[in-house]
């Protein structure tokens, strides 16, 4: 990942609006920021969220909280719990995300 042209700055992640998401099941919301080709968001997945898509954009994603679980194309699964993390890059491995508990999670894209 390449980061040019992003001055210092700080997030007060409680100000940024937002957005309702599409899902199977359950709901996602978003609180995203863009820092130039870098997007930062801020996810939450209520109890029972299910993915709608497979997903082949490349992240850096960190669990805050709860709990996510990660499936691949390949169908080898992930469990993340808060202060785990996963990185995939663009175009890489499909993969999709359900969350039975809910989650919060810090993702880089």
């Amino acid at each position: 990942m390449q980061i040019d042209g992003i001055p210092f700055g700080t997030t007060d992640w409680s100000g940024i609006e937002r957005t309702e998401h599409s899902a199977l099941e359950g709901k996602a919301f978003w609180r995203t920021q863009q820092f130039g080709e870098v997007r930062v968001r801020m996810v939450e997945y209520t109890p029972g969220y299910v993915s709608d898509h497979w997903c082949k954009k490349g992240h850096v994603l960190l669990c805050l909280q709860g709990q996510l679980h990660t499936e691949l194309e390949d169908g080898r699964r992930f469990t993340l719990e808060p202060g785990m993390s996963y990185q995939v890059a663009d175009q890489a491995e499909a993969h999709r995300s359900t969350s039975p508990l809910g989650a919060t999670l810090f993702v880089v894209d």
